[in-house]
């Protein structure tokens, strides 16, 4: 089956090549599935999403959405798609309900002919329908994005950290409303996040870091080819614990995560020595436990190499 998008070497630098955004990145997108960029910031999401709206043309490389060139066929694709960039874009002084039906007109349509597609959305924000959209909280706002992205029925939906500066609440709900438009309508939609949980909520993930994917594959197929021995570490120093867990010499990283650090160890590691000697270094209260692994955990084993720890 022919991918709805199919990316292929793009390559792109700002500042007269000094600062590589892209460094050949490929991948494809098949028809209703969720496919998530998942990395921090910085790492190439943005540029990405830019070029497939056809918003930013890249040094090198090429890239079809729905069939259509990026650079031949830009007038046509953008009807194709909805982009509902980072910040919030839509227009402050416009109401609600103005700022609907502009996108709407904007792609020739209307709100009553797509109103279908954005029912089960915007109906929670419509009781506002006259209020301004600077006014509006941070869940509502997304909402709004939303909907006008979907308003005039795009194939693909290109979602750039959609849940970045959202309370919790909206968060969930914000992915619950993504699952059931891509139930119902097949829409094709690639999403942008620095928040690792949120990867669980994709088919399949794209880890990206300083422009290039550090690999590529569904969020259970990458924890399960997770390698390494990972221990859960805290005490009643923890601020002091990093340092202490570093100077251990069978620990290879060491990094925060919640309320304790995830230390990845060599094979002949044992819990009770490492208890032993943080207990012979002042701490106290000291817990080691073997844990699972999640995204975070192999995002940073592929990021980071064994004999540098990190943070």
């Amino acid at each position: 089956m022919t991918p709805i998008v199919s990316v292929r070497e793009l390559r792109k630098s700002y500042t007269r090549g000094r600062v590589e955004a892209l460094r050949g990145v490929s991948f494809d997108v098949s028809e209703g599935e969720m496919f998530g960029l998942i990395g921090p910031d910085g790492a190439g999401k943005t540029t990405i999403f830019r070029i497939l709206a056809t918003l930013l043309l890249p040094d090198s490389g090429s890239a079809t959405v729905d069939g259509l060139d990026i650079r031949r066929d830009y007038t046509a694709l953008r009807h194709r798609i909805g982009y509902m960039p980072g910040r919030f874009s839509l227009y402050p002084d416009l109401t609600v309900g103005e700022n609907l039906h502009f996108f709407a007109s904007t792609f020739g349509t209307t709100v009553e002919e797509n109103y279908d597609l954005v029912r089960d959305i915007y109906s929670q924000i419509e009781p506002f329908a006259d209020r301004r959209a600077g006014k509006l909280s941070g869940g509502m706002k997304q909402k709004l994005a939303l909907s006008c992205a979907l308003i005039h029925a795009p194939r693909v939906l290109f979602l750039d950290e959609p849940t970045t500066g959202v309370d919790p609440v909206s968060r969930r709900e914000f992915w619950q409303m993504l699952g059931a438009l891509r139930r119902q309508y097949g829409i094709s939609v690639i999403a942008s996040t620095p928040y690792m949980d949120e990867a669980a909520e994709c088919d399949r993930i794209a880890l990206i870091q300083d422009g290039a994917f550090l690999t590529t594959d569904s969020p259970a197929d990458i924890v399960r080819a997770y390698d390494k021995r990972l221990w859960a570490v805290s005490s009643d120093r923890m601020h002091q614990l990093l340092d202490d867990l570093r100077a251990w010499p069978h620990t290879e990283t060491a990094f925060s995560f919640g309320e304790a650090y995830h230390v990845t160890v060599t094979s002949d590691a044992r819990p009770d020595n490492l208890r032993q000697f943080l207990e012979n270094a002042g701490h106290r209260d000291v817990a080691v436990a073997e844990t699972q692994p999640g995204i975070e955990d192999c995002f940073m084993a592929l990021a980071t190499p064994t004999s540098t720890p990190s943070v």
